[in-house]
């Protein structure tokens, strides 16, 4: 498990593959089992391998927006294991702006995590130096950078006939809905 600069926050990743390495995140993070992790990959080439059942629309949310702050819900695959889902038949997907966390889901040909590098209700981390003050010698690694967003990205579900924004982050809900051709709620 290493933590790695992303667009919008440090991520704490490991391979989705790797069960033990998973499991090493919860615990690190005091994440409660059930909640789901993000994945990380490195283009929507990649989407067929951990999501069923891909709507049109959330193509169109991946062409105009990855890389990038948004997340998207969607039913996983048999690739992703039910521990990273937290039980769920859904997997939230991300294809970050930022080289760091792309080169790695490349190099080992796989999905990794993509949560926050941050222990479970504190704020998220942007920095090498404030993950190593957190963490010390509990992560196997830590990539020097910079996340500069400072916010998570914007989580948008859409395994519902209507999509719907989960958490409002770094991409501005509005943008999302335009794609979406959804009414505007908000001005993020």
């Amino acid at each position: 498990m290493i933590a790695v600069p992303t667009d919008t926050l440090y991520g704490l990743a490991a391979s989705v593959i790797c069960e033990s390495a998973v499991r090493r995140v919860y615990h690190l993070k005091g994440r409660p089992a059930r909640a789901a992790l993000p994945v990380l990959i490195d283009s929507a080439d990649r989407v067929s391998e951990c999501a069923v059942d891909v709507p049109d629309m959330a193509w169109a949310l991946m062409r105009a927006f990855w890389p990038g702050a948004l997340t998207l819900v969607l039913r996983r695959s048999h690739l992703i294991p039910p521990a990273v889902s937290g039980g769920l038949d859904t997997v939230a997907l991300r294809v970050p702006d930022h080289p760091v966390p792309r080169a790695i889901v490349g190099e080992i040909d796989a999905p990794i995590t993509g949560t926050s590098a941050n222990r479970t209700g504190d704020e998220g981390l942007t920095t090498a130096d404030a993950v190593r003050r957190v963490f010390g010698r509990e992560i196997d690694m830590v990539i020097d950078g910079r996340a500069d967003a400072g916010l998570p990205s914007t989580v948008v579900d859409m395994t519902d006939q209507k999509p719907s924004v989960l958490r409002h982050g770094a991409l501005p809900a509005c943008d999302v809905e335009a794609i979406l051709g959804l009414p505007q709620t908000s001005h993020d």
